[in-house]
């Protein structure tokens, strides 16, 4: 063996079966990148679109299920978060005109496109019958230690198919990389880990990505998946469509007052996760009347996000015309409160970040109140997104109140999604070049040639 075969050797193939189609094939109202992002996808058999909020996910993944089940003639599943699901199959038949089944057990699948719910997966029956998978909001695999993330992995290790669609990732959560890769078969987590990163110190618990290593491994990355905050990060001109302009966001903070800590004559900024525990709950009530002070004095509709289940009762009592969800209420009350409040029988919807705050679309909407902030930024910054996205009409206005004591809660979201956003940028930098390698590829394969000039032979012939 030759040096050069050897340094060859060491390349990372990723060798998939494909789904050979003509890109003019696809739903024709898909918009252009959609297109080329769903062929890819489709050529590359396991991929993962990881793509900010309003890009059109939804779409994508509904006609890339869609041509999976035309290739394979076998049932595939699309998979999404409570709630969600309904919301998929009626925008499939909006945009796409495709009818996609609902399927709340075994006996509801047919051999086409099907959808359900992360906690109905059980009731799926024999998931090898299903020759492809889609992973609407694939951030749920970003847990390595979670039972969910093992299931996923485990019970569709040998499906032929598969595509994951998220919000783009944190840039320094590589276990949610890992995990993707490893769902995708392109790599395992281990193999990720030791191929790339070092461990952190003395912390076996944190991974550093190598620097010598950087390029390479978001080249690597490029190849089984596509990162894009909006369309021009592919190479595509938003100019020529308005609806990748994202409006003004307006944050608008009420503070209210609390009430003296032990010792002082004034309150001091919660610190620990304990102290703003309890600092939301000795604000509870004034929170609550100041939220449906600002709600109830507006005639448009509004989101209130709520952090505890008392303070969800309160906000309901005191909020006119308002419609609470739970975590514990029935399935049935959770549907009929999204379409109620989307088709605008009710004025405001309250809930948690947590049950509602991902994957949903609020764009009817443009207000929204937190009554107190999580600590969890990913929370906070889905929550907004649910309103605060490509498509939406109107500006946005997000309303803040917190007490005195949690202004260290606001400081740390500002910081880490001004951190999220720069790295996010940076990221995108890195992965451009090997993404746009990758769509000209399938482009190139997929242009027809059209002779349009009338050819000589020459004399001599």
């Amino acid at each position: 063996m030759t040096y050069e075969d050897f340094i060859k050797s060491k390349e990372f193939k990723i060798v998939n079966k494909s789904i050979e189609i003509e890109r003019d094939q696809l739903n024709s109202n898909l918009f252009e990148y959609q297109k080329d992002l769903v062929y890819l996808a489709l050529k590359k058999g396991k991929f993962a679109l990881f793509a900010m909020t309003g890009t059109g996910k939804t779409p994508m993944q509904s006609e890339w299920a869609n041509q999976v089940y035309k290739a394979t003639n076998k049932p595939v599943l699309i998979l999404a978060p409570l709630s969600v699901a309904k919301q998929t199959v009626d925008e499939a038949k909006q945009i796409l005109d495709l009818d996609i089944t609902l399927c709340e057990d075994e006996s509801d699948i047919k051999n086409g496109v099907n959808i359900t719910n992360y906690d109905k997966l059980h009731k799926m029956g024999d998931l090898s019958v299903f020759s492809g998978v889609a992973l609407d909001e694939s951030s749920i695999l970003k847990s390595f230690t979670s039972s969910t993330t093992e299931t996923l992995i485990g019970e569709f290790k040998k499906t032929q198919y598969k595509l994951c669609c998220t919000a783009t990732p944190a840039p320094n959560d590589f276990m949610e990389l890992g995990n993707h890769c490893e769902f995708l078969d392109i790599m395992s987590r281990t193999e990720m880990l030791a191929t790339f990163f070092v461990h952190d110190g003395g912390e076996t618990s944190k991974w550093r990505l190598k620097g010598h290593a950087r390029d390479k491994f978001w080249e690597w990355v490029a190849h089984w998946a596509c990162l894009f905050t909006k369309p021009s990060d592919i190479g595509y001109d938003e100019k020529e469509n308005k609806k990748y302009s994202l409006p003004e966001k307006y944050i608008f903070e009420h503070t209210v007052k609390s009430k003296a800590t032990d010792g002082l004559l004034f309150a001091i900024e919660a610190e620990t996760l304990n102290e703003r525990r309890q600092a939301r709950r000795d604000s509870l009530e004034d929170r609550v009347c100041k939220t449906a002070d600002i709600v109830n004095n507006h005639d448009e509709q509004f989101i209130v996000w709520c952090d505890l289940n008392v303070e969800s009762d309160l906000l309901k009592k005191s909020i006119d015309d308002s419609v609470e969800v739970k975590g514990s209420d029935k399935e049935s009350h959770k549907l009929k409160a999204i379409e109620d409040f989307k088709n605008g029988k009710v004025k405001v919807l309250i809930s948690k970040a947590s049950m509602f705050g991902f994957g949903l679309n609020f764009q009817h909407c443009h207000n929204m109140v937190f009554t107190g902030l999580s600590d969890s930024f990913e929370q906070v910054f889905q929550a907004e997104r649910r309103c605060y996205r490509f498509g939406q009409k109107h500006n946005v206005n997000v309303h803040i109140v917190i007490s005195e004591a949690e202004g260290n809660v606001k400081k740390n979201q500002e910081r880490k999604e001004k951190q999220f956003l720069t790295m996010i940028d940076e990221l995108i930098v890195y992965t451009k070049k090997f993404t746009l390698e990758e769509l000209k590829a399938v482009q190139n394969e997929s242009l027809d040639y059209v002779p349009t000039e009338k050819m000589e032979l020459p004399k001599f012939i």
